[in-house]
């Protein structure tokens, strides 16, 4: 019997678009012998929808023609299954479309990728691929990130961050920035990803239009000094807390002294329309880098993969500083774009493999939490009297 898999895929996101891309490869991609595929995919005002015209990319050209192919409907657990089921239901006929096993999150940004979806599934008690929620949530807040990171350890740039209160006296933020870093900077917002939002300032008047385009896609804004001389390295990680590999590295060729979104999906050209995802960014693989760097970013990939109690596969981001050789952990990408089956295949893992591999951790780690406890039987709220308005903590037991 085949493993029923639903692949979620787009959301409320500014990365909704590269989210479809990366779920299309996948479903592409999967062992049809071992799984039955259920796409579903969630609309930007997050209504689900189900049904084969989903797998098929050409069809998103046009999301209001699509959509009258598919079914809209929702999930539902009932008696330790998990279903998807047609909404709104039918009053006679069949309103259940398919049992779902495990679902592969294909998700990238905010309101998804974030731990939102996860903390969905995870109430629902679908087993799913990739990091937990706070994993999700921690790889997804940049600040956060390098708070943890930078107590354990781990090479990290110094930062600001700075609301969008602050935001209301533009400034004070500059006044701070100034006396912390010297320009250049770089000014990116705390919680996106596909390089959204993400300016370099080289001096005031730059300063104050990449704080005004950041606080466009964000509330929360980071602000940290610019390497002049950088050399980007990217590596995935691929396991759990138990066992993790690193993948083979890549330097990313981007025409900007930051990589772009414009450099990061669309730089295929018309002849693939921006349809490749992450697999058309211009690239060198393996990167031109040392043995021994090679070898330290591996390491302290798999390290931070880790300590931060990921799981499935992740994308780590480094800067290398050219002029002194120091390489800094940038950022982590829980649900990296294409999945990076790309830095896998050089490494002999194809992409039909790393899905089997993700599915599997996926079930591994639903094992593992069923054998935890989480409640117990009690009859506090069958004991005689009312606690009143002061609870348990005013009366006597």
């Amino acid at each position: 019997m085949k493993t029923k898999v639903a692949v979620i895929f787009g959301g409320k996101s500014t990365e909704h678009e590269i989210s479809i891309i990366s779920a299309v490869q996948a479903m592409n991609n999967m062992d049809e012998d071992k799984y039955e595929i259920i796409p579903l995919y969630l609309t930007k005002d997050n209504a689900f929808y189900t049904g084969e015209a989903l797998r098929k990319m050409d069809n998103f050209r046009n999301i209001k023609t699509l959509l009258p192919k598919c079914q809209r409907v929702i999930l539902v657990n009932e008696e330790f299954k998990n279903y998807v089921v047609r909404y709104p239901s039918k009053l006679f006929g069949k309103n259940v479309i398919s049992e779902i096993d495990v679902a592969l999150p294909v998700v990238h940004g905010t309101n998804v990728e974030d731990g939102t979806l996860q903390g969905y599934l995870k109430t629902l008690n679908i087993p799913f691929a990739g990091c937990d929620v706070f994993a999700s949530g921690l790889g997804m807040d940049k600040y956060a990130m390098k708070i943890m990171l930078k107590e354990a350890g781990f090479p990290v740039l110094d930062c600001c961050r700075f609301n969008a209160h602050d935001f209301q006296e533009p400034e004070n933020i500059v006044e701070t920035t100034e006396k912390k870093f010297a320009y250049p900077v770089i000014v990116k917002p705390v919680n996106l990803g596909s390089s959204i939002g993400i300016s370099r300032a080289d001096d005031r008047d730059g300063l104050d239009k990449a704080l005004e385009t950041a606080f466009t896609f964000a509330d929360k804004v980071l602000v940290e000094p610019a390497i002049t001389e950088l050399k980007e390295i990217n590596c995935a990680v691929l396991g759990d807390s138990d066992e993790a590999v690193a993948s083979e590295c890549e330097e990313p060729l981007n025409a900007h002294d930051i990589l772009s979104f414009q450099d990061k999906y669309m730089s295929g050209g018309a002849k693939s329309g921006g349809s490749k995802g992450m697999q058309s960014l211009q690239r060198k693989i393996p990167a031109d880098i040392p043995p021994e760097t090679k070898k330290e970013i591996q390491e302290m990939a798999v390290k931070a993969f880790q300590y931060l109690d990921c799981n499935g596969v992740s994308r780590i981001d480094f800067m290398i500083d050219k002029a002194t050789g120091k390489i800094y952990f940038n950022e982590i990408n829980t649900i990296p774009g294409s999945l990076s089956f790309y830095l896998w295949e050089p490494v002999g893992i194809k992409y039909k493999e790393l899905l089997d591999k993700l599915i599997k951790l996926a079930l591994k780690r639903q094992r593992r939490e069923n054998d935890i406890v989480y409640s117990f039987d009690s009859n506090v709220l069958a004991q005689a009297g009312s606690f009143g308005a002061k609870g348990c903590k005013g009366s006597k037991l």
